[in-house]
C-alpha cells in the first residue's frame, strides 16, 4: 500500500474537518479557561495510556458475580479493539501524527500553531508515529460500551461521555486528528458491541452448563468468599 497516497487522501477528505475542530480546541486553549483545560486534558489523556486503567478495572470486576459480565466485556472489548487498531489498521495506513506533518506545515503556515501548541503542552508522548485510528479512543470506547450495555442506562450513559472525553483529550493535546478519533470511536463501537455479544453468549453457556465446575465459575463471588471466611 502506498502510505503517502493514503495520507494525502486523508488530508484531502478530512483536512477541513480536522483543522476546523482543532481550531476550536485551540481557541479553548487560548481562552480564559485555557490553563484549567490544559491541566484537565493532560491528566485525563494519560488515564488511557496503554488501556491499563480499563484493564485493571475489568480484571477487578471479574472477581464479583454482579460485575463479572461488565469486567469480561471490558477486557474482550479492549482485546478486539487492539487487534483491529494496533495490529491491523495502524500498520496499514501509517498516518503521521499532526505534529509530524512537516511538509504540510511548511506549505500551510497557519497549521504551524498546532505544532507550537503541542510543544507548549510539553510534547505529549505518542507511543508510535501511527496516528489513525486513535488507540486511546478505541480502547476507551471498546471498554466502556459494554459498561453502558450491561448496566442501568439511567447512569451508564456516563461511561459513553467518559469515552468521548478521551477522544477529545487526544485532540486537545495534539497527538491525533479529529478524524483519528472518529475512526477510534467507530472501531471501539464495533469492538464493544462484539464483546457484549460474546460475553453474553459465554456466560449463558457457563450458567446453563452440565458441568458443575463451569457453573461454579459463573457463580463465583469474591465478596461472598471473604464474608464466609470472616464468619469463621
Amino acid at each position: 500500500m502506498d502510505t503517502t497516497a493514503v495520507v494525502q487522501w486523508f488530508q484531502e477528505v478530512f483536512g477541513s474537518f480536522d483543522f476546523s475542530i482543532l481550531q476550536f480546541y485551540f481557541n479553548l486553549h487560548e481562552g480564559p479557561l485555557g490553563k484549567i483545560l490544559d491541566i484537565f486534558f493532560m491528566i485525563y489523556t494519560h488515564l488511557g495510556d496503554d488501556g491499563i486503567l480499563f484493564i485493571v478495572l475489568g480484571l477487578l470486576m471479574l472477581f464479583f458475580k454482579k460485575t463479572r459480565k461488565v469486567g469480561a466485556g471490558m477486557l474482550f472489548g479492549i482485546a478486539i479493539g487492539a487487534i483491529i487498531t494496533n495490529v491491523t489498521i495502524k500498520p496499514l495506513i501509517e498516518r503521521p501524527r499532526p505534529f509530524e506533518l512537516y511538509e504540510y506545515l511548511t506549505t500551510n503556515p497557519d497549521i504551524a500553531i498546532f505544532r507550537d501548541w503541542w510543544v507548549e503542552l510539553g510534547e505529549v508522548h505518542a507511543s508510535s508515529m501511527r496516528s489513525f485510528p486513535s488507540g486511546h479512543t478505541t480502547s476507551a470506547v471498546a471498554a466502556l460500551v459494554p459498561v453502558f450495555l450491561f448496566c442501568d442506562k439511567k447512569k451508564s450513559w456516563l461511561a459513553l461521555v467518559a469515552a468521548v472525553l478521551m477522544g477529545a483529550s487526544r485532540n486537545y493535546v495534539m497527538v491525533h486528528y479529529p478524524s483519528d478519533v472518529l475512526g477510534g470511536i467507530i472501531v471501539g463501537l464495533i469492538a464493544g458491541v462484539l464483546a457484549f455479544v460474546i460475553v453474553n453468549t459465554i456466560m449463558k453457556k457457563l450458567e446453563n452448563s452440565k458441568s458443575e465446575k463451569a457453573r461454579k465459575v459463573a457463580a463465583f463471588d469474591l465478596a461472598l468468599v471473604i464474608k464466609s471466611k470472616k464468619a469463621k
